[in-house]
């Protein structure tokens, strides 16, 4: 792997989001309709209440481009005839949007013992307070994890000096063998969970590195703080840290033909696996790559409990939140929870007081940092269908045919199910408007791996998703698709209400939204085709929520 030069086919695409100022310039055209929304806000004596405001509602062409605005779509086709295909879109709530995402192709060296194949990379990242951490991340987040991947593969002992002494004892011992090191699973998780938690150090210890380098004997001496607010650095340290971002990154391995996912924090990974069934028509099984970070999960609590004193067992975790604040558990920068209070008080004089600006105070209950990691949770699963067969080789019976990288807006509004029948459906060649009754009957499903749901969509206003009301199949951007289908569908006076209410109001009914959606074709599609189909909506539309 990457032994000589990298060879970036695909390149790398960091989409972040339009400021709402240009969404009203180019779509937010004089019109006569409106609607009313209850909105909270602050009242002349600073408290909080709620209002009435009245909001211009977009036509559905004017939704239709906002939704296809910053939709993408990439195919390449690589060993063994096989296409890949990607699709990535998103939908802002924020102003500016906090999501950002990425991807990668890194072909494999052709002097590589190892089979020809390629290194696929796709990542999406899920920002919160400030948008400043998820586009870091978007620029090097893949690069760091290809370079550490790159560093252990070329040199295996690399990664010893991390290693315990058991571990280093049966790296030599094995040190023989001529399995290469990213065929081996265990190995491959291990590195990205490193890459991410090494990257987390250096965006955390930035601004402390400047601070170590500007301060001289003489100030230490006499316990002065410098002010670096002037610092060329300053602003994009001190910001990466204190904001916050959720990762998740696929690396598809089609030379060893194994796929890789790793999560931190509370985006979701759900993969669509097609079956054959006796009766012909096949069925999509769905399958959670990832389980929500977030105090909910049970797996997230009893590790928080583990970590922190006895004392605070009860306290680290509040109301399904680290120390009653931060919903991800797991998540880069956040300073907050990692630095301890007085190493805060210190950055927040040097860096942003000088500014007339402060570092939020860490919560009330904060007490033996970190609170928060970036360790990912790293997931395996085998891509059996890789190579192609051999000719006359019947193909398996079972096979991975599409993963869906989503942030949590696209979870709050769609089920795992939901998501692989509206993909599955549309690879299959559904179209039109059909009724959201009908399309277990169109795109069968079943349940495999169902993974933890760690988010509160009550306690966010969120209503259970309704199951009258229609699914929309008129993007040919599978991204778009799922996004259209999250904000409404096929009930349109539904969707144009949603898409309609801009920032910040739009923030209480519906998150940032960023989807990618990995697929591949290689001459079998036919298993899983349908007839199109366009089934009129019933003439009674589903209320809306608004």
């Amino acid at each position: 792997m990457l032994r000589r030069a990298w060879k970036p086919l695909l390149g790398t695409t960091v989409l972040v989001g339009t400021p709402a100022y240009i969404y009203y310039r180019d779509y937010r055209k004089p019109t006569s309709e409106t609607f009313d929304l209850s909105v909270r806000e602050a009242g002349p004596d600073g408290k909080r209440q709620m209002v009435t405001r009245t909001i211009p509602l977009l036509s559905k062409d004017e939704v239709d481009a906002r939704i296809r605005q910053n939709a993408t779509s990439k195919s390449a086709t690589r060993h063994g005839g096989i296409v890949w295909k990607s699709t990535t879109a998103h939908f802002a709530s924020n102003d500016p949007i906090e999501d950002a995402n990425g991807n990668l192709l890194i072909e494999r060296d052709a002097s590589d013992l190892s089979p020809p194949g390629d290194y696929l990379f796709y990542a999406i990242m899920d920002g919160h307070s400030g948008y400043h951490t998820s586009r870091v991340l978007a620029k090097v987040l893949i690069p760091t994890v290809a370079m550490e991947l790159a560093t252990r593969v070329n040199d295996p002992k690399a990664n010893l000096k991390d290693a315990g002494l058991l571990q280093k004892a049966k790296s030599l011992i094995w040190s023989a063998s001529s399995t290469p090191y990213d065929a081996n699973p265990s190995d491959v998780s291990r590195a990205i969970a490193d890459a991410f938690t090494k990257l987390d150090a250096q965006i955390v210890n930035a601004p402390l590195e400047i601070l170590y380098h500007a301060v001289d004997q003489e100030t230490l001496k006499k316990k002065l703080i410098p002010d670096l607010s002037g610092h060329p650095l300053a602003t994009s340290a001190i910001e990466t840290a204190r904001s916050g971002s959720c990762a998740l990154l696929a690396m598809f391995d089609t030379s060893n033909r194994n796929l890789y996912v790793a999560c931190t924090g509370d985006s979701r990974a759900v993969a669509g696996i097609y079956e054959e069934t006796s009766d012909g028509q096949g069925v999509w099984r769905v399958e959670a790559l990832t389980e929500d970070q977030t105090g909910r999960n049970p797996n997230e609590l009893k590790r928080m409990q583990s970590e922190h004193p006895p004392s605070e067992a009860q306290n680290v975790i509040r109301n399904g939140r680290v120390l009653g604040s931060l919903e991800p558990t797991r998540a880069f920068g956040d300073a907050r929870y990692k630095w301890p209070r007085e190493v805060q008080e210190v950055l927040s004089k040097a860096f942003l007081e000088p500014k007339g600006d402060a570092l939020r105070p860490p919560p009330q209950l904060f007490k033996t940092p970190p609170y928060v990691t970036a360790t990912p949770v790293v997931t395996h699963r085998p891509l059996s269908f890789l190579p192609l067969p051999l000719q006359g080789t019947p193909a398996p019976k079972s096979a991975l045919r599409f993963v869906v990288l989503a942030t949590d807006g696209l979870w709050d509004e769609l089920s795992n199910e939901e998501v692989v029948a509206l993909v599955g459906g549309h690879l299959s060649g559904v179209r039109g408007t059909v009724p959201k009754s009908a399309l277990p009957g169109l795109v069968r499903t079943s349940t495999g791996a169902a993974g933890v749901d760690g988010k509160d969509k009550a306690g966010r206003g969120r209503q259970p998703a309704e199951k009258q009301g229609a699914w929309a199949f008129e993007d040919d951007n599978l991204s778009a698709h799922l996004i259209r289908n999250a904000l409404g569908g096929g009930d349109v006076e539904h969707l144009r209400k949603l898409a309609s209410i801009p920032a910040p109001y739009s923030r209480r009914f519906r998150d940032d939204i960023t989807v990618t959606v990995v697929w591949w074709e290689d001459g079998r599609e036919g298993q899983a085709q349908t007839e199109q189909v366009a089934i009129p909506v019933p003439e009674q539309q589903a209320r809306a929520k608004l």
